[in-house]
């Protein structure tokens, strides 16, 4: 019999391990708990420049997890690979956060003077620069613009979550026309994301130098995204491969395909990096090469060198070997790697606009980190355990769960 005749009741339904996530839910919680107890210590206490310069480092970092999956899973419906719908449900639960992670950037919003040169009209009145500038970088218009950008976010992640749950709960006959709307939303949406994301990049890290600019920093954020989504995906791949229903679903291939994508985005990362560098040292302009300049000095160059071998020499080394990509623990270590080489990306492109004469490393941005981590964890844990691990009604179910 035709598949797309059969009843839903064929296909089991992958309902998550719900104890053990309330168990990670509530242990998220009061981590991220503890972390903005202890950051909020830290402004009272007279840090709160140090405070805003920290919680921006970390929410850019958890940021790009839950808009990479959003990017991932666009990516998935376009192509209706295997490779996504392992782990569609992963991707969904992390891009539902978008909202609250909007939420998370308040504080930024609140103090956008505090951040950046350009809010404050005293720079502004003694620069040139700043003044040709000001038509776009002006505080209400930067407001405006991030709350558009979440909005355009959360209305993309509301339509493909609400597609997704349709398609679980309507009978398996209506599963193919779901799915083709899913991919009619898809598709556009890469084209928002693209854009949205490359506009955010000037806005959110670039303008913090406000004489500064690069063609090719929306794109770099991208890759940054990408590879950031990857490294989630398998780390709580691996945390669902050691339980049902999922052990006895996924397989080395599953893993192996994500260390492919994952090689593929830290080579376009890689990319993007030498050619923006490249390109600013070819041209050997004053308003270009200042930001590369202040990362040669004062233990900045050091960082440099760590990220180029941290972000790209050392996991494409250990990328390479087939083994290691179908091996989900030895997969995990790399990811984990990756993460940390994505915070110090963060760290190395935002810090020294704060701390332009030296490297210098404060304990707010630990517990930052931790906090919005925990949080935003949190709510992670309880949205993945709401729905079934497998969308169990999608055309291609059978032959992801064959591929391999």
């Amino acid at each position: 019999m035709n598949e797309s005749h059969t009843t839903s009741s064929v296909r089991p339904s992958y309902a998550p391990p719900v104890a053990d996530l309330a168990r990670l839910e509530r242990g998220a919680w009061l981590v991220g708990a503890l972390g903005i107890a202890a950051s909020l210590v830290g402004w009272f206490l007279g840090e709160s420049q140090q405070f805003l310069q920290s919680w921006l480092i970390a929410w850019m970092f958890w940021f790009s997890i839950a808009l990479g999956c959003l990017a991932l899973a666009m990516v998935h419906h376009m192509s209706r690979g295997a490779w996504g719908l392992m782990v569609r449900r992963i991707l969904e639960a992390a891009f539902r956060t978008l909202p609250f992670v909007g939420l998370l950037f308040i504080p930024i919003l609140l103090n956008v003077r505090s951040l950046y040169l350009w809010a404050d009209p005293a720079n502004v009145a003694g620069d040139a620069v700043m003044q040709h500038k000001a038509v776009y970088l002006n505080q209400p218009f930067f407001i405006g613009r991030a709350v558009g950008y979440f909005v355009v976010w959360s209305v993309l992640a509301w339509g493909l979550s609400r597609l997704s749950r349709r398609q679980d709960e309507l009978p398996l006959e209506n599963g193919p026309r779901l799915f083709g709307k899913l991919q009619l939303l898809a598709g556009p949406g890469l084209v928002i994301y693209t854009l949205t994301v490359s506009f955010a990049a000037i806005d959110w890290l670039m303008s913090l130098d406000p004489k500064w600019f690069s063609s090719i920093w929306g794109a770099y954020l991208l890759a940054g995204q990408g590879i950031e989504a990857l490294c989630f995906v398998v780390l709580v791949g691996l945390w669902l491969n050691r339980r049902e229903p999922m052990k006895s679903v996924f397989k080395p291939v599953n893993f192996h395909d994500y260390g492919k994508l994952l090689l593929a985005f830290t080579m376009l990362w890689a990319y993007f990096a030498i050619s923006q560098y490249l390109i600013i040292w070819a041209g050997n302009l004053p308003e270009e090469i200042s930001w590369f300049v202040e990362r040669r000095h004062g233990g900045w160059a050091w960082l440099s060198l760590v990220l180029a071998i941290v972000h790209f020499f050392l996991p494409f080394l250990l990328l390479l070997s087939r083994d290691l990509k179908r091996d989900a623990r030895r997969l995990a270590v790399v990811a984990l790697l990756l993460l940390a080489a994505q915070w110090l990306d963060f760290y190395w492109q935002a810090a020294p606009a704060f701390s332009p004469h030296g490297l210098s490393i404060h304990w707010l941005h630990l517990t930052v980190f931790v906090g919005i981590g925990g949080l935003w964890l949190g709510l992670f844990f309880r949205l993945l355990a709401q729905r079934s691990l497998l969308p169990v009604h999608d055309p291609y179910l059978e032959e992801a769960l064959q591929h391999g």
